[in-house]
């Protein structure tokens, strides 16, 4: 027995149980090394003019026999001799596709070979207590069997095969606690793992399988029949011409590869060539995933390497305010080892930059041609986008603020900040905006009457997010952003008079720290009473800090309880000032009261505030 020309036992070890984490993938890999042989046969055939070979006579088979526990995968592919089995497989990481891409006449070809590692082969151990690697190079006499049990060695004898190509048999472990080994001898499984993984790979791969005949008579067992089918698909729909390609076609790809029963709100199909070759075929989900909001749900897209699928989710493909975005890439990028994951690359953020692009011009594009369609979107996923300019204290507001849309209550829909701005009154200096949980709510605050008394439009925020996105874009066409419940909005106020100065300043002081200050109020038309604040902290913002776990101390607004000076109430609370403080006391804490009501805000004692407004109607 010849013993491994790398290291030791060791190193298979690693290769085996550290390198690759997932056991099922070691079909993927026989299968990409069975392509590649198919590869090296048909491009060495098309350099020597051989025209007797056509892509069609190719094909990849696996064979089942459970009764010996025994998987096979066949090529009809270039074969390998007695030194090539002892320098291919007897030296670990020794790749026979590397070699064969990198000679001095093929180097600067363009040739797609998938495996340039040669670790993948050496997966079969983490399922096969021994491997049996029969072949028979194109063009050769003798064939030669190489067989290891992944211990300490391996052996090479001659053997008899018919046709040039290559068997790999895999004698399967024992099935234990930890893994069923078994269910590699299932076709259902093996049907899964190439739909799964090398469903693209460009030769057929074949299986006999079993089929059943249900239409019997009544009472009869159904009839089992076995037939040899095709398992892949071979060419993917990203790979063919998008003017070949209907729209339906790519509706049933996304259904089935993504498990929606909803067909996607667009669809991008992409081709680059440039500093890095590409193509992807993504799309934009109708509605969100039941845990797309949750930390559970992954993003990622698929990435594939001429049409083997490396990673199930690659989440440096697409940023986290795009990771609804389902699709797939395939491209010729560099791996790591096991094929699992992809190294941080320049390539791969090369990627990720035009993809981010084109998703951000399709979307625009729905903005301005559907926008019905994309409020739908927009239903689903705008707070996905709100969060994406919230995080990272706005650096990602050119991408995104264009793609925001509210509700305006002057023009009675839904609006950009684009459209805002252009329909905005040419004195106008600031973006006016309202908080609260629904629009309707919001329609009724007593803070809008200013504003609108002056014909100035307000965008409803109702997203907790919302005023937090709004902070981090800061200002938007030049114009900054102001709550209609802020201090300051940029209007003109009459002055206090002296007389409404020492009052506001009683009722300040009765109140104590629960407000920054108590004012007469112009800018509420209908309303008694509202409360506006000072300073970075709104009253939405304090809810939401406040509602937040693990916070360390409390967050408060700095509160203005503003009192409509047009109101009957004003006129009782001056009467009471000048005959019965006690009294006027009381009903200023019923105010507050009924102010943090409107607002949405807790009542410390709702008993006492109702035993007070009791006594008030008494």
């Amino acid at each position: 027995m010849k013993k491994f020309k790398a290291e030791s036992k060791k190193v298979l070890d690693l290769m085996i149980n550290s390198i690759y984490t997932n056991k099922e993938i070691f079909l993927r890999e026989l299968l990409s090394n069975a392509s590649d042989a198919i590869d090296k046969l048909y491009y060495k055939s098309l350099q020597l003019g051989n025209t007797g070979l056509s892509r069609s006579d190719f094909a990849i088979s696996i064979t089942i026999d459970a009764e010996n526990r025994k998987l096979t995968i066949s090529d009809n592919g270039i074969g390998m001799t007695e030194a090539e089995l002892d320098n291919n497989l007897g030296i670990i990481a020794r790749s026979g596709s590397y070699d064969f891409k990198n000679t001095n006449e093929l180097k600067d070809e363009d040739i797609n070979i998938i495996g340039q590692f040669g670790v993948g082969f050496y997966s079969a151990f983490m399922v096969a207590e021994k491997v049996e690697v029969i072949s028979k190079a194109h063009g050769e006499q003798n064939a030669y069997v190489w067989i290891s049990d992944g211990a300490e060695g391996y052996e090479i004898k001659q053997t008899q095969k018919a046709s040039n190509g290559t068997d790999i048999v895999l004698y399967l472990k024992k099935d234990d606690d930890n893994e069923e080994y078994s269910k590699y001898l299932q076709e259902y499984t093996l049907k899964m793992l190439v739909k799964k993984y090398s469903n693209y790979i460009s030769y057929p791969i074949k299986m006999v399988c079993t089929t059943y005949n249900y239409d019997v008579p009544e009472g009869e067992q159904p009839q089992k029949t076995s037939e040899l089918q095709t398992l892949n698909s071979m060419v993917p729909l990203w790979k063919k011409n998008k003017t070949q390609i209907q729209k339906e076609e790519y509706e049933s790809f996304y259904k089935e590869m993504f498990y929606d029963s909803d067909a996607p709100v667009c669809t991008v199909h992409m081709s680059v060539e440039g500093s890095v070759d590409f193509k992807a075929l993504l799309f934009v989900p109708q509605k969100a995933p039941y845990n797309f909001y949750s930390k559970d749900y992954e993003k990622g897209l698929k990435l594939y390497t001429n049409g083997v699928m490396i990673t199930e989710k690659c989440k440096d493909l697409v940023s986290d305010y795009f990771s609804f975005v389902k699709g797939v890439v395939d491209t010729e990028i560099q791996l790591n080892l096991s094929r699992e994951t992809v190294q941080q690359s320049r390539s791969l953020k090369t990627i990720a930059t035009s993809i981010e692009k084109k998703i951000k011009s399709e979307l625009e594009s729905l903005l301005a041609n559907d926008r019905e369609k994309y409020l739908e979107f927009f239903k689903s996923f705008g707070l996905q986008l709100k969060y994406g300019i919230y995080q990272n204290f706005g650096m990602n507001k050119g991408v995104l603020q264009d793609l925001l849309v509210y509700y305006s209550v002057k023009q009675d829909k839904f609006v950009t900040l684009k459209e805002y701005c252009d329909a905005m009154e040419d004195e106008q200096k600031y973006i006016y905006y309202a908080t609260g949980k629904t629009v309707d709510g919001i329609k009724l605050m007593p803070q809008l009457g200013k504003v609108l008394e002056k014909g100035y439009d307000v965008l409803c925020f109702t997203d907790d997010v919302d005023e937090f996105a709004i902070k981090a874009i800061s200002e938007y066409n030049e114009k900054q952003f102001r709550s209609v419940s802020g201090g300051d909005l940029g209007l003109d106020e009459e002055d206090v008079s002296e007389e409404d100065a020492s009052l506001c300043e009683y009722l300040k002081n009765s109140l104590g720290d629960r407000v920054e200050k108590v004012k007469i109020s112009k800018r509420i038309k209908n309303h008694p009473v509202c409360l506006t604040t000072e300073g970075e902290i709104s009253l939405e913002m304090e809810k939401v800090l406040s509602a937040m776990p693990n916070m360390n101390e409390q967050i408060k607004a700095k509160k203005v309880l503003e009192i409509n000076g047009e109101h009957a109430i004003y006129s009782k609370i001056k009467k009471l000032f000048e005959e019965d403080k006690q009294s006027l006391n009381d009903l200023i804490e019923v105010i507050y009261s009924l102010a943090l009501i409107i607002e949405g805000m807790e009542i410390e004692n709702p008993t006492k505030l109702a035993d007070k407004v009791c006594a008030l109607l008494s």
